[in-house]
């Protein structure tokens, strides 16, 4: 994570207002900043907009599926769980 200065991709940050968000691209010689909000809201910013919204680091929420508007059925989690089980691929006849 970065201390203070240049934004980095796939950091998240809170503005002085609160709000968090991730940087999801940064592109230092057009000084432009694109931010995530974690209600998925995107936004872009010049370099001189993020120094003054006053971002500070923080850590990522624990439950990132906020910023992509996925809900656990929708992430085919439990389909993948279930299609790799614990069981041993020695324990399958057809082998």
């Amino acid at each position: 994570m970065a201390m203070g200065g240049e934004p980095v991709i796939g950091d998240w940050y809170m503005a002085a207002g609160g709000d968090t968000f991730e940087v999801v691209a940064y592109d230092p010689d057009d000084q432009s900043v694109e931010i995530q909000y974690f209600d998925g809201a995107v936004e872009e910013l010049d370099l001189d907009s993020w120094h003054e919204i006053h971002a500070s680091p923080i850590e990522p929420p624990e439950d990132w599926s906020g910023s992509m508007d996925v809900s656990r059925e929708d992430s085919g989690l439990d389909d993948i769980l279930s299609a790799h089980s614990l069981n041993s691929p020695l324990d399958d006849p057809e082998l």
